[in-house]
């Protein structure tokens, strides 16, 4: 039997909190996100971060570099 590698999704690159109540939208909450999905048997997280205040997607680099050392500080 081959090798399986889980791979979770957090947010989807263009989901809004119109379309979903359980939506993460702040670094912390992507992070708490991403630490279950590691301890539910994730190997993989991929990550699109959001605007904190109105959930919509960012390329913001210091929301991706706080949420991205948040998981590495917390996940293998």
């Amino acid at each position: 039997m081959g090798k399986v590698i889980f791979t979770a999704a957090l947010t989807g690159n263009i989901h809004t909190p119109t379309m979903s109540p359980h939506l993460p939208l702040t670094p912390r909450e992507l992070i708490e996100d991403a630490v279950r999905c590691e301890e539910a048997g994730a190997a993989v997280v991929h990550v699109h971060a959001r605007n904190p205040k109105d959930g919509s997607p960012s390329t913001d680099v210091e929301l991706y570099r706080e949420i991205l050392s948040g998981i590495k500080a917390r996940t293998n």
